[in-house]
């Protein structure tokens, strides 16, 4: 088994890396006590009820699927389901999911009782090599992604691959379009491994590599006050893309999509963009894209990085070499009319 330990002073905790760890979770972690276990439809049923035979007094919410979940009605519903079953600062929550369930889940944990312990046992590739680990924790609002959270930390978290066997392959790329932007940022060999033939055979190792470059960022600006914001990469025009054309009512593009479509833009090298490219489509992510520029826009200028003065953006030379840059709101517009009007990536 491998172990990582996130190294955030009194917030630290273990990340454990294994096949077969979700029906060790009994003895990973501490469930002798009331527990609310978060889940969503497109997590099998039979994952949660494992857990569940595991767990001293378990409590099973399960939740639609997909990022409209991710609202105030929803964190209502786990509130009250805990306050209803009595749940107190001894009790805890387990995330089963991806990232959705776990911002979900971990955003209940810490509003309850002023935070009790919060668990991640994440089913996706996006959520094992990105979101369910580093603490943040947040719910959509107003079509403004991530507007309303919180930075709190797990107690544990479990990163079991053989959960990720029931994926549909596009799931699967959209978790790829991550561990993409951990190679630009800063692990060049990661990149190089995602463009081996066997890459995909190589699991385990993507995963350990993308988790111990994510570690290395957060445990070094937990805040996001400085060279944290390198996650960011892809993220800034991603997630306009996101707010315009993400998933709603089952149609529109993921979370990674829009970050692969959202790190086209920021590579300055024409080369690196090239080599960017070839490996979303790949790995089956789109490359190009027509949108409404003045939307996207819009849509950025609502997102919490930014400000009346501007936005820092992350740009990239070459693989394993992004830079923080500050730029204007004009400048970024600009850019995005650009990119629309050729279609983004092309």
């Amino acid at each position: 088994m491998e172990e990582l330990r996130m190294e955030l002073g009194p917030n630290s905790y273990d990340i454990l890396l294994q096949k077969g760890l979700l029906d060790r979770a009994g003895e990973l972690l501490s469930l002798d006590r009331q527990v609310l276990i978060v889940t969503d439809s497109g997590v099998p049923r039979s994952y949660a009820a494992r857990l569940a035979r595991q767990c001293r007094a378990p409590v099973t919410v399960r939740l639609p699927q997909g990022e409209l979940t991710k609202r105030f009605g929803m964190l209502q519903r786990l509130l009250r389901r805990m306050l209803q079953a009595g749940f107190t600062r001894e009790s805890c929550v387990v995330a089963l999911g991806g990232g959705v369930v776990g911002d979900l889940a971990g955003f209940a944990a810490s509003c309850y009782m002023r935070g009790i312990d919060f668990y991640n046992i994440p089913t996706t590739l996006l959520s094992q090599v990105d979101s369910s680990i580093g603490g943040k924790v947040a719910i959509d609002f107003e079509g403004v992604k991530n507007i309303v959270g919180a930075f709190y930390q797990p107690r544990r978290v479990l990163i079991d691959p053989q959960l990720l066997s029931t994926l549909p392959p596009r799931q699967l790329a959209n978790g790829l379009a991550e561990v993409i932007k951990a190679g630009v940022v800063a692990e060049a060999p990661l990149l190089a491994l995602l463009e081996q033939e066997d890459a995909l055979s190589h699991l385990d190792q993507i995963l350990l590599g993308a988790l111990r470059f994510k570690k290395r960022i957060v445990e070094q600006d937990e805040r996001e006050s400085g060279p944290r914001k390198l996650l960011n990469f892809g993220h800034t025009i991603g997630h306009g893309i996101e707010s315009v054309c993400g998933i709603s009512d089952g149609k529109g593009l993921l979370h990674g999509e829009c970050v692969g479509l959202g790190m086209l833009p920021m590579c300055t090298d024409p080369a690196l963009r090239l080599r960017v490219g070839k490996l979303l489509e790949r790995y089956g992510l789109p490359t190009h894209l027509p949108f409404d520029p003045n939307a996207v826009f819009a849509a950025v200028c609502h997102d919490k990085k930014s400000t009346a003065q501007g936005v820092t953006v992350v740009i990239a030379e070459e693989a394993g070499g992004a830079r923080l840059k500050e730029v204007s709101l004009d400048w970024l517009h600009r850019l995005i009319e650009r990119e629309a009007e050729e279609g983004i990536g092309r």
